[in-house]
């Protein structure tokens, strides 16, 4: 079965830091893009980061640039996210997916995305 397990959330202070992980287990992800969205309480569903297959290439919304950092372990079947001057407003669960392509643009213009992860909540104090 194929599985896309998150962690490292939390609780943390504004200007704090967090990592993400997104551990991959029941096949190999090394080909495909992968990436993180994240969901506030009565919010939609954003984009956070995209890494591609090899980890050469990376895309980040606006709000994250500069304080946020995707990467990926190919040996441990992991992206990490990592997320430093956390802010109040960064608070939301935040998934993890796989794309079935392997360039960041395979993952921003898929229709759907097949593989998600259950999420992980962060929450950011003032």
């Amino acid at each position: 079965q194929v599985q896309l397990a998150e962690s490292g959330g939390g609780l943390a202070q504004a200007g704090g830091s967090l990592r993400l992980s997104c551990v991959a287990s029941g096949r190999s992800f090394s080909n495909n893009a992968m990436g993180w969205f994240r969901q506030a309480p009565g919010k939609e569903r954003e984009y956070v980061a995209v890494i591609n297959w090899s980890g050469g290439s990376t895309y980040y919304s606006d709000y994250p640039k500069g304080r946020f950092t995707i990467s990926r372990d190919h040996a441990k079947n992991t992206v990490y996210l990592q997320m430093n001057s956390l802010k109040p407003e960064d608070t939301a669960v935040y998934y993890c997916a796989a794309a079935e392509g392997s360039s960041t643009t395979d993952f921003i213009g898929a229709q759907t995305l097949r593989y998600w992860g259950q999420g992980t909540q962060v929450t950011v104090s003032s």
